[in-house]
């Protein structure tokens, strides 16, 4: 069983021909809404894995909240722990360039309402050797709880380290399994424009310190992570991206499903890495997510 707790929002989508700089406007050639959300990608992509999935979060009673629950439900997620509060569904106005690229900014709305009782419900539902999925798009008391709570009692926790926040460092200590892509791992490990010497050394430093398991997303380079004090990577598929954007949360949910459906550590890596490069090649936030028969197919 994998609960995830953490974020549920509705994706605004604009395509441009490439992203603006700062105080330019530049003419869309595309509009698009899409279920989205950290946590609710994850999710989503745990249970297109296979896995028994439970989202834990909070949508608002407006006209967005069915539509961003919708395909959870279809894939047969349980929402049994989704909250309908008076705040507005969280949503995220997102730009994607014609490289692929893209920019978002994001509006919490009701998965600002995740308190730490609501953390603590989440991980009461679990038992020793389920695991627990976060991310920083719901505030940082319900995340430290969740964590301290879930290690108590013996639950796996997987952290992922985005959006990129000024807690990230301490934060990023709870958890059993870290994964961070590049900017992200640099603030882990207190280092800006590591190279790639430079990224393994860290990682070996800070398992040492820490003992956590540690995965850090290289984009089209794949992946690169430490377990048990052994260095490891994976690649994905070679592919000219048409959007960036799940990909990343692809990844993680791929990764814990496949850890909870008993796969070794490096097959787990390999499988999400695929599954990562998989959702790049179609426009669209959960949509873009593969299920497991096409994954299947390129590993």
């Amino acid at each position: 069983m994998i609960t995830i707790f953490g974020s549920i929002n509705m994706d605004l989508i604009a395509t441009t021909d490439r992203l603006p700089k700062p105080g330019e406007t530049v003419a869309g050639n595309g509009f698009s809404t899409a279920a989205g959300g950290k946590g609710a990608n994850q999710a989503l992509a745990a249970r297109r894995a296979g896995a028994t999935v439970r989202m834990s979060g909070a949508v608002g009673n407006d006209g967005f909240a069915a539509p961003a629950l919708e395909l959870l439900d279809a894939a047969g997620t349980d929402l049994s722990t989704t909250r309908r509060v008076s705040q507005p569904t969280g949503t995220a106005l997102i730009l994607v360039g014609g490289d692929g690229e893209n920019m978002i900014a994001v509006v919490p709305g009701a998965n600002g309402t995740n308190t730490a009782e609501d953390a603590a419900a989440a991980v009461a539902a679990l038992n020793s050797g389920d695991t627990l999925m976060l991310q920083f798009e719901i505030p940082v008391d319900a995340v430290e709880t969740a964590l301290n709570a879930a290690k108590a009692k013996g639950v796996r926790t997987v952290l992922n380290l985005a959006p990129l926040i000024p807690e990230a460092e301490r934060l990023g200590r709870l958890a059993d399994i870290v994964i961070a892509n590049e900017t992200e791992f640099e603030r882990l490990a207190g280092q800006d424009n590591m190279s790639a010497a430079e990224r393994e050394t860290a990682l070996v430093r800070l398992h040492g310190e820490t003992g956590q398991t540690l995965i850090v997303t290289l984009g089209g380079d794949g992946v690169i992570a430490i377990r048990d004090g052994e260095l490891s990577s994976a690649k994905g598929l070679v592919i000219e991206p048409v959007d960036t954007v799940g990909a990343g949360d692809t990844f993680c949910g791929y990764f814990a499903a496949s850890l909870d459906e008993g796969l070794d550590f490096h097959a787990s890596l390999r499988r999400a890495a695929v599954a990562g490069s998989l959702a790049c090649l179609k426009a669209g936030a959960q949509p873009s997510i593969p299920v497991a028969s096409e994954v299947a197919e390129r590993l």
